[in-house]
């Protein structure tokens, strides 16, 4: 993208955009498949080790994968509805974390860093919060877009692998919001403490998710105008950045509830739409859970983790890179001098259960 052009104009160019995206490379799938089956080691033998590293050919578009270029992007983002006391923390938080994130105090930080990753840390206007959305849209269409735009314009060029995450007080609430508009079940089904509220604050919460359902309810059936109406700019801009990806065929790393709960709307336009994307864990937050299984998103991991700011997806590219370490670097049976599967040498080496 060039200048000032934008690349969403309206819903409806989100809507045309997601009907023509491009498959991932099933020829560099095959490929990899196929080397897989010629490692010095059992079919099957490394799990879904195997199937990341051909999930990542095919998105790539190579045999041989790379992790050489890997961005971690955090989207910050203030929402109105937290004047409701749906959170243990007050709004000022948000930009003191991102704050905290450029000093590199945060947790995010850290696995960043050990992850071999590029942290990027993108605060949307911080100082306007969304609408409280039990009374009135969130966002117009326009900021919503605006959101959107900041996304899509965040994923860079020549990227590997992006793993995206969000910092945001409240936004478990907007994130169980957009859970129950679209997929049902009320706000039972979706909410959790979030920051650690107590048995009120989870009241609190579900009571500002039963409203908002309510005031909302003649649009529930547009999940673009329902992401705009009770979504917040944050999760706007992750929509926005795997619509980004997918259009690049770059892989993503989906972090927690609230990152996957982002996505939702792009995968009630298509449900597969969110293909080139992988789990990185599934949180403890009440939901996450239940949302991946909605989603067809198998976690790679499952820590308990519940911090948000794209921590778990920063921990899961670890275990990327250590499928791609086995997938590239190990020999195959020709090169190591190795009998194949029905030969004496491999069956000496490996006792099957």
């Amino acid at each position: 993208m060039q200048g000032n052009h934008m690349q969403f104009s309206s819903l409806d160019d989100i809507r045309a955009f997601c009907r023509d995206l491009p498959a991932g490379d099933s020829h560099a799938a095959e490929r990899a498949a196929r080397r897989q089956q010629v490692l010095t080691k059992p079919p099957g033998s490394l799990g879904r080790l195997e199937d990341l590293a051909v999930w990542l050919a095919r998105w790539q578009g190579r045999e041989l994968p790379r992790l050489d270029h890997v961005t971690i992007t955090v989207f910050a983002g203030n929402h109105g509805v937290a004047a409701r006391g749906v959170s243990a923390y007050p709004q000022a938080v948000t930009a003191q974390m991102v704050q905290n994130f450029a000093g590199g105090g945060a947790a995010i930080n850290q696995i960043a860093q050990t992850a071999g990753a590029e942290l990027k840390v993108l605060p949307i206007e911080l100082d306007r919060p969304t609408r409280d959305f039990t009374d009135a849209a969130a966002m117009d269409d326009n900021e919503f877009l605006r959101a959107v735009e900041i996304g899509y314009r965040s994923v860079p060029e020549h990227c590997d692998l992006l793993a995206v995450g969000e910092m945001g007080i409240a936004n478990t609430t907007t994130a169980a919001l957009l859970c129950a508009a679209l997929l049902g079940g009320g706000a039972a089904r979706w909410v959790g403490r979030g920051t650690g509220v107590d048995d009120e604050g989870l009241a609190r919460k579900c009571a500002v998710i039963e409203a908002a359902l309510e005031f909302h309810r003649g649009i529930l059936g547009d999940p673009l105008k329902v992401a705009a109406s009770m979504g917040g700019r944050e999760l706007a801009a992750i929509a926005g950045a795997v619509l980004a990806a997918r259009r690049r065929q770059i892989p993503v790393l989906l972090d927690g509830f609230v990152a996957t709960a982002a996505v939702v709307p792009l995968a009630r336009l298509d449900t597969h739409i969110l293909d080139h994307c992988r789990a990185g864990h599934v949180s403890a937050e009440a939901g996450h859970r239940a949302l991946l299984q909605e989603l067809e998103l198998d976690p790679l991991l499952d820590l308990g983790m519940r911090l948000g700011e794209a921590s778990g997806a920063g921990v899961a590219i670890l275990l990327l890179r250590a499928a791609l370490a086995c997938h590239n670097g190990m020999a195959t049976f020709a090169q190591a001098g190795v009998s194949g599967r029905d030969g004496y040498i491999l069956a000496a080496c490996h006792v099957v259960d």
